[in-house]
């Protein structure tokens, strides 16, 4: 690989790295050379991929943590750099929705669980937050490092029936812009975030909204590829290019900008 691409030997922590995107992104990065670190909430899943990986040869740690307790933050921090003497790049993937947060097409704003508004967006935007800071710091304090958001098409502009995520999404864009305004003023233009807003993609928490229980299209899926050019879904590991580049020395001059990797979706305006 071309030596402005590279990320071999660079310190990366993925928060969510037992889910589907968190692992697709490690696999990537094991195999681009990085130690990976690997922190997830569920031990099952976090032990299956940290196996997972090392089957891959990859050198890699993993940690049961919390992104929203920001003293087991610090507490994994200081034990990532007594063993790998730093951080240099930060992945904030955990994230998702919950059914109580996402309204049914007969449902209004009104009969939105108000617990589960608060559960997704306190995951999503704090839980992008906190790790930020606590592995950020490291970051500032040593002079170099990337972090990587995940926000959203819903953060461009309004989606129907998934609120809480929606406004979860356009906190992390807005977060992403302004850590990467205090970083560069504060601690040089080595410390840079970005973030990727991914299109749609297939998966797991938005599989029984995008496909009917036969395989086929529903009417959500139609919309969708309706105003996507390329018009398919993307392939998850469709985002590891783009997320490796962000982290690499080509993109040395790139801070506070929002990628969007969803196959034309958001530059389309229908018509």
């Amino acid at each position: 690989m071309n030596e402005m691409f590279s990320i071999a030997g660079k310190v990366a922590v993925i928060t969510g790295a037992g889910g589907v995107l968190g692992g697709s992104v490690a696999r990537s990065f094991v195999k681009a050379g990085a130690k990976v670190v690997a922190l997830d909430l569920r031990q099952e899943q976090l032990d299956a991929r940290v196996a997972e990986l090392k089957e891959l040869g990859g050198d890699v740690i993993g940690y049961v943590g919390n992104v929203l307790d920001i003293e087991s933050l610090e507490n994994t921090a200081k034990q990532i750099v007594e063993k790998w003497g730093r951080i240099d790049i930060l992945l904030n993937i955990a994230g998702g929705n919950l059914p109580g947060a996402t309204l049914n097409p007969d449902q209004h704003i009104f009969d939105m669980k108000i617990s589960d508004w608060e559960k997704v967006t306190n995951l999503n935007l704090n839980g992008t937050v906190y790790p930020s800071i606590v592995f950020g710091k490291v970051m500032a304090e040593q002079g170099s490092g990337s972090i990587i958001n995940m926000s959203s098409m819903t953060a461009y502009s309004a989606i129907t029936r998934v609120p809480g995520y929606s406004v979860s999404k356009a906190g992390i864009s807005n977060f992403t812009q302004w850590l990467a305004m205090e970083f560069a003023m504060k601690y040089g233009d080595k410390v840079r975030v970005n973030a990727l807003a991914p299109g749609f993609f297939i998966g797991d928490q938005n599989r029984a909204v995008l496909l009917n229980p036969d395989g086929s299209l529903t009417d959500r899926s139609k919309k969708v590829l309706a105003k996507t050019p390329m018009n398919r879904f993307g392939d998850i590991n469709e985002l590891n290019g783009a997320i490796q580049f962000l982290c690499s020395e080509a993109a040395s001059f790139i801070t506070g900008v929002v990628l969007p990797v969803d196959g034309g979706f958001s530059a389309y305006s229908g018509v």
